[in-house]
């Protein structure tokens, strides 16, 4: 059994009872029971109780009432049209005034990658009115959703934006929410967050995705918090039901390669220094939990993912 050559990547946060049961009732739940708000509040409370989603979820009514307001003041036509319903949406977020009490909806430059505790949840955007690429693209869709857009979420390396159809010209548009929403082509992507042109065609990256895929994005953060714990069947789990429902991420294949190899590290490769060291009976769990670190990692590399390399 050769130990060497193992991937692993950086996780993130913390955990409860059945995720992966949780999670595939989310991701299957039908869109009259589970819309984007509930769906994303479901999961920021799953890891932390004390969330206030009734609260969170009046707040976001009250959001969308203040965009159809808005609406209101333009001509019917227009009002109607989706191009003018999501620049309403972007005003209201991202520019002060009364529908928004001159605090509008800012990019978190203190902690961009949204690593402090609490950070990626919809209740602590909606307080602290700073986000991140996960709190920020996730209000969008809400909104957006509840206004009769045709949003959703896509993702690049390490970054997830939304993208909106124009249901008058059915052209999709990239918005990058945490820079007030603007039109943002393909192109700058690829210079900002660099990805492989397999990964585009494979739909790791750039991907206008399904509903299940969307809410698989969404719930990424509980396959995120049983690694940082070290909760690493669980994580695993977890993977799968993510992986199910948007085979191509990526991200969640390597972080389910990541949890092989801390299983591994943990259970066989920190309690039995010496190769000869391990016992017979635990041999092909050891060789098991190998082989599926560089499955999961092998698969990830031929959808197009590349391990980021430092500058």
């Amino acid at each position: 059994m050769l130990l060497i050559g193992l991937h692993s990547v950086a996780a993130e946060d913390v955990s409860t009872s059945n995720p992966a049961a949780f999670v595939r009732a989310l991701i299957n739940a039908p869109e009259g029971e589970m819309d984007f708000g509930r769906a994303k509040l479901a999961v920021d409370k799953f890891d932390d109780p004390t969330i206030d989603d009734v609260g969170a979820q009046a707040e976001i009514d009250r959001m969308v009432g203040t965009v159809q307001k808005m609406l209101a003041s333009l001509p019917p036509d227009a009002a109607a049209t989706s191009m003018e319903k999501m620049k309403a949406l972007r005003t209201f977020l991202y520019e002060g005034g009364w529908w928004n009490n001159g605090r509008p909806f800012e990019y978190d430059l203190s902690d961009p990658d949204g690593q402090k505790p609490g950070s990626q949840s919809l209740s602590n955007y909606l307080a602290t009115r700073k986000g991140n690429c996960v709190s920020m693209p996730a209000l969008f869709v809400i909104l957006g959703q509840r206004l009769g857009l045709n949003v959703t979420l896509s993702t690049a390396p390490l970054h997830v934006f939304v993208k909106f159809t124009d249901d008058a010209t059915g052209k999709v548009w990239n918005l990058e929410t945490t820079s007030g929403a603007g039109f943002t082509r393909d192109i700058w992507y690829r210079e900002k967050l660099p990805m492989t042109d397999e990964a585009i065609a494979n739909g790791v990256y750039l991907k206008t995705l399904s509903r299940r895929e969307a809410l698989s994005v969404l719930a990424t953060p509980i396959l995120d918090r049983r690694l940082e714990t070290g909760r690493f069947e669980e994580a695993i789990a977890v993977a799968d039901v993510l992986i199910d429902a948007y085979p191509a991420n990526a991200y969640t294949l390597v972080k389910k390669g990541t949890a092989y190899y801390r299983l591994l590290d943990a259970e066989i490769i920190k309690k039995y220094p010496k190769q000869s060291d391990i016992p017979a009976n635990k041999v092909a769990y050891a060789n098991g939990l190998y082989q599926a670190n560089k499955q999961a990692f092998a698969k990830a590399e031929t959808l197009g993912w590349r391990e980021p390399t430092l500058n």
